[in-house]
């Protein structure tokens, strides 16, 4: 295939395994009492030499971004080799950032330095709550205590550092999650991921959910709590560049912002999922998401693509619009007209009248983007603003 080759380039790497399953995750994520770990260096490696002959284009990493599943599970051993083959077969750019996600239980947080020597420079710590009340109903094996000294050993390693939290968690009142935000923030961070809970399908929550047990609050509530997280953190210099995530200026995720503004990724691991422009479209693929037959498929194929989609025209521009109205920037206007065409083949422009006469809408230095009102709201309005016809070919 052929892509714009000035369109930023990143690699998402899928480590599959967890400790524990947690309540509220669907991610692919696997729990196994013993992993090859020299199996999966070398799997790695052969997905990666297919991945970047066949859909690199040339072009250097932007961003290397280590997901799961628990990645702070891997051998540091394991990281800096896949990070060196990565540099062989993409290239890393002179300023690339490499992101991973962590626990803050003792035993992953003393990998940091070992993460640092591979060459990781930005962490990200799940750690879902400051409350030990919250971490047991969302079924966590570290405590607060835990996480509070995971936070400063990888701010001691790391110039980057991230945490994600969950709020509107069951029986959590407003001044409760204002007072844990606030304690989050004494903690001197510069990026925070801060998301509402939502029960998603598949997960124990699922389970629990349907059978009549209340695990979020009410929405009524739910808005109040995402109104005080806006205010917040504005308020502490870290406002909200995308729906759920905050930073201080110049500490945005560079691998984020690639999904969000529909650029081009590649994903290996398994159930590893990648996306990138193509002629008239965008290309997906998926890899299995079993890690034994991600494992053996590699070994016998030297990829494991499971999924190939190619997108046309439309599900291009329902993409980039879905994606792109998360972020605070929005929508550049004049650049979805030169990839897509006239705008009214792309966009319901009276649908888009009415949002900005409501306050819903707003038009700032030619990108279309949500109010805060607006973002509450997102998805209903997303559905609006999409024409009823195809877009013209």
């Amino acid at each position: 295939m052929t892509a714009a080759t000035e369109t930023p380039l990143a690699l998402y790497i899928h480590w599959p395994f967890c400790r524990a399953k947690c309540p509220y995750c669907d991610f692919n994520s696997h729990v196994a009492q013993e992993i090859d770990h020299t199996r999966f260096a070398a799997a790695y490696r052969r997905e990666m030499a297919h991945m970047a002959a066949h859909y690199g284009d040339g072009r250097k990493l932007v961003s290397v971004f280590f997901g799961g599943g628990t990645p702070s599970l891997m051998p540091p051993s394991l990281v800096a080799g896949t990070l060196e083959d990565a540099d062989r077969y993409f290239g890393l750019s002179s300023d690339v950032e490499i992101s991973a996600e962590a626990n803050p239980t003792s035993s992953e947080a003393a990998m940091f330095e070992g993460f640092r020597a591979a060459g990781v420079n930005r962490i990200t710590l799940g750690v879902q709550s400051l409350r030990d009340v919250g971490l047991g109903f969302l079924g966590r094996e570290h405590s607060a205590a835990d996480a509070r000294a995971a936070i400063t050993a990888a701010r001691r390693s790391f110039s980057r550092a991230s945490i994600d939290l969950i709020y509107a968690r069951r029986d959590q009142t407003l001044a409760d999650w204002e007072a844990e935000l606030n304690e989050a923030l004494d903690l001197g961070l510069t990026h925070m991921s801060l998301y509402q809970l939502t029960i998603e399908q598949g997960t124990i929550f699922h389970t629990r959910s349907r059978r009549g047990e209340r695990l979020v609050p009410t929405d009524d509530l739910a808005a109040e709590m995402y109104e005080a997280t806006d205010d917040i953190m504005t308020g502490a210099g870290l406002p909200a560049y995308e729906i759920s995530n905050h930073a201080a200026t110049g500490e945005t995720c560079r691998h984020n912002l690639v999904y969000w503004r529909a650029q081009d990724w590649i994903g290996i691991g398994p159930g590893a999922h990648g996306r990138l422009n193509a002629p008239g479209g965008r290309l997906g693929l998926a890899t299995r998401r079993s890690p034994a037959a991600w494992l053996d498929a590699v070994e016998a194929n030297g990829h494991a693509i499971d999924i190939v989609t190619e997108d046309d025209r439309e599900a291009s521009v329902a993409e980039s619009l879905m994606m792109g109205m998360r972020l605070a920037d929005g929508v550049p206007l004049v650049a979805m007209d030169t990839r897509f065409g006239p705008r009214a083949s792309w966009l319901d422009e009276d649908a888009m009248a009415r949002y900005i006469a409501a306050d819903m809408l707003e038009i700032d230095r030619g990108n279309l983007r949500a109010t805060r009102a607006g973002r509450l709201l997102l998805d209903g309005m997303l559905a609006d603003l999409l024409p009823d016809h195809p877009p013209a070919g």
